[in-house]
């Protein structure tokens, strides 16, 4: 599997708002936007330059948790699929898809067909999974969720690179069931493996192509990456995810709420530049804003003045 980020430079990704409203990072004027708002801010990406926009992935919340997380969690793939018509050049990344509520044959050609609309431009990124009772819904173990998510990985491996795979199982066997269409990237869209636990740690390094944190980068888990990786045999190439969290381009008029990094175009590249240091291949940033005409406006500032200054020197 090739990089399908530039190595010559940092890359620049955002999560997308409005397709998930969880009180943990939802702004206020989300609660009454909606498409054409999210068209928006996907095509402001697009156009600034971005590397990636980013989609969720839950299916139900039950209701101990909805007041928290919200219950409005737009679906994965057709949410990705119709930015894929909207948007030219920006990655299409699932952050992250639990692929262990859908049989691995279907998971895989959700996304190969996400590719062939897209012309190759998605990168799946996949988690275990934290909502125990979405588990119990489905008729999922919860308890099992780390070997489902090995064996969906896996499988999916299978399904992208032969017409007729065989799935040895154990959940989800298959065998002599052809599937089209195929992925546009070779060898299917890269992986990257979300979670900062050691599992979660040892998961990217032997099966992924890429890892999405949850929390800090440091340089011992970058090194305990590489150590996973060598001792797996593996020289491929592999992209390290950094986040950024909330951003302001400027100096903000407004009280942000909490800490974020803002201030000059200049100090903001120059922090993000030290992720790169680290062997971070992508940062995703949170853009603060009271308004879409705002994050687009951030969004913009980020392609125009930002971005230009995170070349690999």
């Amino acid at each position: 599997m090739v990089s399908v980020l530039p190595a010559d430079r940092l890359s620049v990704g955002i999560q997308l708002p409005i397709q998930s409203k969880s009180t943990a990072f939802a702004e206020a004027w989300e609660a009454d936007a909606g498409a054409g708002e999210l068209a928006a801010v996907a095509r402001a990406a697009d156009d600034a330059g971005f590397a990636y926009v980013a989609v969720c992935d839950h299916i139900a919340i039950p209701a101990p948790q909805a007041q928290a997380m919200g219950t409005e969690w737009w679906d994965t793939v057709a949410t990705l699929g119709w930015l894929a018509g909207i948007t030219e050049r920006v990655k299409l990344l699932s952050h992250v898809y639990v692929p262990a509520y859908r049989h691995p044959m279907q998971v895989a050609k959700a996304f190969s067909t996400l590719d062939v609309v897209s012309g190759g431009r998605v990168v799946i990124g996949v988690g275990a999974g934290h909502v125990q009772g979405e588990f119990e819904m489905l008729g999922i173990p919860f308890a099992e969720r780390g070997r489902l998510l090995d064996e969906s990985i896996d499988a999916l491996r299978a399904a992208f690179a032969e017409d007729f795979p065989t799935l040895p199982g154990p959940r989800w066997p298959a065998a002599d069931m052809g599937q089209h269409p195929r992925p546009v990237q070779e060898d299917g869209p890269p992986i990257w493996i979300g979670g900062s636990s050691p599992a979660a740690i040892r998961r990217a390094a032997q099966r992924g192509d890429g890892w999405l944190p949850q929390g800090p980068v440091t340089p011992e888990l970058v090194s305990e990456i590489g150590r996973l990786r060598a001792e797996a045999g593996r020289k491929d190439p592999f992209d390290i995810g950094a986040l950024m969290g909330p951003v302001y381009v400027g100096d903000p008029d407004w009280d942000l709420g909490g800490p974020a990094l803002t201030g000059s175009a200049d100090k903001i590249a120059h922090v993000l530049g030290k992720l790169a240091g680290l062997g971070v291949a992508q940062v995703q940033v949170r853009p603060r804003s009271r308004s879409v005409e705002e994050l687009v406006e951030q969004i913009g500032l980020f392609g125009s003045e930002v971005i230009p200054q995170l070349v690999r020197r």
